[in-house]
């Protein structure tokens, strides 16, 4: 074997080649044009990803490798296309940083299983991810070079200095047509005149507690009446909500109880007090008719405001709130509505199931995913707060209860396109604040961005 020093090259011979890479590390192949860029995702070859278009070059082993720790990079010099300069072999960690690798080096194969080259790592530092070494065009054959460049920023740095665009902006078709009305209110005044447009209310502070110049407190209201949940549904009222029928939930999927909806209405403000809940989360509906302010809060035992749940000025303000119902089994909030309102209490079977068709709705929503790890894409066309956040219900054994909230999660203001990462399901999505119209939909994530977050889990 002919070891090289950090630099260095030697010719190979144009066959194919079989290059070790030890130990333990996670590898991938870029396939890479004269401008040192790639051409596409396709040619990232990872383990999500392990044969390139042409075949020319394939990875074997995995991320796990042999079990002596060793990767296999084949790469048949033959095959690989003209438009392609350079094939790099590159590493990265999952865990801490390469110098901590134990004999971190490359060694290419003859077809005849001869040793051609070898490369030791003998520097690595604090950096994550690296170009060990690269094959690439000379004199019309190939040459084997030992780059060893590290980034300290990992992977991320290394794709983009090489051309992963791992960016993914939403589809035009994804903008609503031209002159689409951008809340129910004005959906609802177009139907009543193509001439009007409605006036746009007035947002209240990001700060989510109201103030008195957004929402006057009133003079208090003697002892709300409790609302009955009667027996049999109300009949529907044109502000109703369309949202889908309550059904068992997905295939698969038995988190919480399931139970009949309990049906809630009334004139104005109220206290919603329900009885002999399942406990644990269920999914609270309302909708109103206003032109005023909306707030919803739990409330304690003692009958005191503890979380704010819906602080809004929209018209017409509809939407899903998610809530634990206690031990006790009864449900008790308090609603500031200024003007009729009707709703549900349903289980968690009625979450709308995110999937790749788009989901157009208003409102803070619960949203569930019960596929494998993605990106749900969501367009905000509202002007206040927008903020999501999800519940990995996998391996969670306590149906009284929600897990507490993954990371990251989303809070913005005004119109936004923003993306969040899901794990394997069945996770909870939940629009907390989204006082305006949305649009949601699983996309499948690039295979650049597959493999940035394959190498970070």
């Amino acid at each position: 074997m002919r070891g090289l020093i950090k630099g260095d090259n030697v010719f190979v011979p144009t066959a194919v080649l079989r290059i070790a890479v030890r130990n333990d590390i996670d590898v991938a192949a870029l396939l890479v044009t004269e401008r040192g860029r790639v051409r596409g995702d396709a040619d990232i070859v990872f383990d999500g990803a392990p044969v390139h278009p042409s075949g020319a070059v394939r990875l074997s082993g995995g991320m796990a490798g042999d079990e002596d720790g060793t990767v296999w990079v084949d790469a048949d010099l033959t095959g690989v296309e003209e438009e392609i300069s350079r094939v790099l072999v590159v590493a990265s960690t999952e865990n801490g940083a390469l110098r901590d690798v134990r004999g971190l080096s490359v060694e290419a194969f003859a077809p005849d299983g001869t040793t051609v080259v070898g490369y030791e790592v003998t520097d690595a530092g604090g950096e994550t991810a690296m170009v060990l070494a690269e094959l690439y065009r000379r004199a019309g054959g190939w040459k084997f070079r030992a780059v060893g460049q590290g980034y300290l920023d990992g992977l991320a740095g290394l794709a983009a200095d090489h051309g992963v665009d791992v960016t993914e902006e939403e589809a035009e078709e994804d903008s609503p047509p031209e002159g689409s009305p951008a809340t129910p209110a004005e959906a609802e005044a177009e139907t009543q005149t193509q001439t009007q447009t409605p006036e746009t209310p007035q947002i209240p502070d990001p700060d989510p507690v109201p103030t008195q110049a957004q929402a006057p407190v009133p003079t208090p209201i003697p002892a709300p009446a409790k609302i009955q949940v009667p027996s049999q549904a109300p009949a529907p009222v044109p502000y109703a909500y369309p949202y889908p029928p309550v059904a068992q939930g997905p295939s698969g999927w038995t988190f919480g109880a399931v139970f009949e909806p309990r049906t809630l209405s009334g004139p104005g403000n109220a206290v919603i007090d329900v009885e002999d809940l399942p406990p644990g989360p269920v999914v609270v509906e309302l909708a109103l008719k206003t032109d005023g302010y909306t707030g919803v809060w739990t409330l304690s035992p003692e009958n005191k405001e503890v979380d704010l749940l819906v602080n809004s000025t929209e018209r017409d303000f509809r939407g899903r709130l998610l809530h634990v119902v206690p031990k006790t089994g009864r449900l008790r909030l308090k609603l500031r509505a200024d003007g009729p309102w009707q709703g549900r209490v349903l289980p968690l079977a009625a979450a709308q199931l995110l999937t790749e068709d788009t989901m157009e709705s208003w409102g803070p929503n619960v949203l569930l995913h019960t596929g494998g790890p993605t990106d749900v894409a969501f367009h905000y066309r509202g002007s206040s707060n927008f903020i999501v956040d999800s519940y990995d219900l996998a391996g969670h054994d306590d149906p009284t209860t929600l897990p507490d909230s993954l990371q990251p999660y989303i809070n913005e203001i005004g119109r936004r396109r923003e993306s969040l990462s899901l794990p394997e399901g069945p996770v909870l999505v939940h629009l907390g604040r989204a006082d305006g119209p949305w649009r949601a939909r699983l996309k499948q994530p690039s295979t650049a961005t597959a493999w940035l977050r394959r190498a970070r889990r």
